[in-house]
Order: structure tokens, then sequence, then C-alpha cells
């Protein structure tokens, strides 16, 4: 089953993945599509407030804020890391449960990263927001770095996400039943 979509003006189908006996949800992967990933950083960046850096969760995030910082000229943007790494000198770090990954897991920033966002507007990118929980995460992870959080941003907002008025975003993602038609 998939769903067709449009994207900020570009038509996609999203493979329906089962996620609880009840629910199914969109896959929405950027990875490999170059063109939808150029396009909604072009859109989301008409859309944004002032902000010093830009800052998203490791992984399906990553090239829309490496595109959103090339489009908008930005020198440095930041990945928050599913865990720690030997380069990092120090961390920072959170606990999350993500509706796609269905176990927790931990968000890190090394403290070199933290020192530069100390101060500065952080915009916070993400593919989909869902349940709330990745951002809820990366605002506390940003927050604790001493950062200002300037605006939050998301392609898309699943479901009831897309109700929430502190959520930038270029379309709502709805959730589906198991034959494939659209929960009300």
């Amino acid at each position: 089953m998939t769903y067709e979509m449009d994207i900020a003006g570009l038509q996609r189908e999203l493979p329906l993945c089962r996620v609880t006996d009840d629910l199914y949800i969109g896959a929405f992967v950027m990875f490999g599509d170059v063109e939808l990933t150029v396009h909604c950083a072009a859109e989301l960046l008409k859309r944004a407030p002032e902000y010093d850096y830009l800052i998203a969760p490791e992984a399906k995030a990553i090239p829309l804020c490496y595109e959103m910082a090339r489009q908008s000229g930005a020198e440095k943007y930041f990945v928050a890391r599913k865990g720690a790494k030997a380069y990092m000198s120090g961390t920072f770090e959170v606990e999350v449960r993500s509706i796609t990954t269905m176990h927790i897991q931990k968000l890190v920033i090394d403290k070199a990263d933290a020192e530069l966002m100390k101060g500065k507007r952080m915009l916070i990118l993400d593919d989909v927001i869902s349940t709330g929980e990745s951002l809820h995460a990366m605002e506390e992870l940003v927050t604790r770095a001493g950062g200002v959080i300037a605006g939050k941003m998301a392609v898309l907002a699943e479901g009831d996400a897309y109700n929430r008025g502190d959520i930038i975003t270029l379309g709502k993602l709805p959730v589906f039943n198991p034959d494939g038609t659209v929960k009300e």
C-alpha cells in the first residue's frame, strides 16, 4: 500500500508501514531524493525565523539540514548524534523514544559544539514531527548547551502534530488504518 502526496508542490508515493495492529504511517524518507531535499530546504528557508545555526537529529534530517545550510550560505550546522563518538571531547546527551525506532535512544552533541551554541539562536529541524519526542529531546539538548531556540521546523507533521502552533511545516502527513484509508 502507498499514499500519494503533494509535498510542497512535488508528488511522491509513500509506502505505508505498520506501527501497531491498528496504526500505519506513511514512510517519508528524503535520503537519496535530491530533488525533494533541495526543494523542501528552499521552501522551509522561506518560512524560517531569524537564526544563527541549524541543528537536526541524526539521521534522516541530515540531508535537509545540510541543504538548508548550503542554500543560506551558512558555514556551520550541527547534528545531534545517536551516540557518543570517539572524536567528541565530552558530551551533552538526552534520551528520546521515537515512533519509528520503538526503543529509547540518545541524542548527543559534544562540548565543543555546545560552546558554539551558547547564546546563539538555534533553528531545530526534522524531516517529520510525529509524537514530538525527538523535538522535545532536541529542545532540551539545545537549552542544556546554552542555546536559544529560535524556532522548530519540519517538512511534514504527522497526525495531530500538524495542529501544534509551535512548529513550522510544509504539510500534513496523515496516519492510516490497516486497510490504507486515512485515520480520522
